[in-house]
């Protein structure tokens, strides 16, 4: 996968985490139109001690898509 493509699947997932998870366990961020990787696994912890099961999935996605190869 290109280094494109691995950034758009975080990015998106960044994305989706702020839209799904903002005001449960993402109230205490910033989101950043374009966020880097750190950014990305900043949220993915936030994800993993405030998030319910489902927001613990998307960390796992984040944190996947993050350590791809690129």
């Amino acid at each position: 996968m290109s280094a494109g493509a691995v950034q758009s699947v975080y990015v998106s997932l960044y994305n989706r985490a702020f839209a799904d998870y903002r005001a449960h366990a993402l109230w205490h961020m910033r989101q950043f139109d374009e966020p880097t990787e750190e950014d990305a696994l900043a949220v993915a912890r936030a994800l993993r001690t405030e998030g319910d099961l489902a927001a613990r999935r998307l960390a796992e996605e984040i944190e996947q898509a993050c350590h791809a190869p690129h």
